[in-house]
C-alpha cells in the first residue's frame, strides 16, 4: 500500500515540482525540449539494450540453459523503457539506469535473488518458472504449480523454444 502512495501520489508531485524549477531556470520550451530529447534517447537506447538481451538469451537458450537472468532483465528494460516516455526527470534517472547494463545487470541479479526458477523441458522445447518469495505479503501464498516443491510465491512463466 505505501509503494502504491509513492508510485501514484509522491512521485509526480516531486515530477511536477521539479519540472516547474527547470522551467522556471531554463524556459518552458527549453524544458519540453528536454524532456522529448531524453525520451527519445530512451527510446533508441532501449531498442540497443534490448536486442543486446535477446541475443544472450538465445544464445543461452542455444546451450541449453535456462535464460533466466536475461527474462529478469527484460522486465526491467521494459519498466525502464515505460520510465523513459513518462514525462519527468525523476523517472527518467531511473529509466535510464534501468537501460544502462552494469545497473540493469544489478537490479535483475537483486530480483532474481527473490526467485526460485524452477525448468521444465518437452520435446523440443522448455518453460521456465519464476516463483517468488514476496517478503511484503502478509500470508504466505500457494504454489501454483502442484508437481514441484515450492510452497509460496507468485508465478512468471517464460517459454523458449530450443533449436539444436
Amino acid at each position: 500500500m505505501k509503494f502504491l502512495f509513492l508510485l501514484f501520489i509522491v512521485i509526480p508531485i516531486v515530477e511536477i515540482t521539479i519540472l516547474i524549477n527547470v522551467g522556471e531556470a531554463i524556459g518552458a520550451w527549453n524544458t519540453v525540449g528536454l524532456v522529448i530529447l531524453s525520451a527519445f534517447i530512451g527510446v533508441n537506447m532501449l531498442r540497443y539494450q534490448s536486442l543486446s538481451t535477446l541475443a544472450r538469451a538465445q544464445q543461452r537458450a542455444n546451450q541449453g540453459e535456462i535464460p533466466g537472468q536475461e527474462m529478469v532483465e527484460g522486465i526491467v528494460l521494459a519498466v525502464g523503457g515505460a520510465l523513459l516516455v513518462t514525462p519527468g526527470f525523476v523517472t527518467d534517472v531511473i529509466g535510464f539506469s534501468c537501460l544502462i547494463p552494469f545497473t540493469r545487470q544489478s537490479f535483475a541479479k537483486a530480483l532474481l535473488s527473490r526467485f526460485t526458477v524452477i525448468a521444465s523441458e518437452q520435446r523440443h522445447s522448455a518453460s521456465a518458472h519464476f516463483y517468488s518469495q514476496d517478503p511484503f505479503s502478509e500470508q504466505p501464498r500457494q504454489s501454483r504449480d502442484h508437481s514441484q516443491n515450492v510452497s509460496q510465491g507468485d508465478v512468471i512463466e517464460g517459454e523458449y523454444e530450443r533449436k539444436d
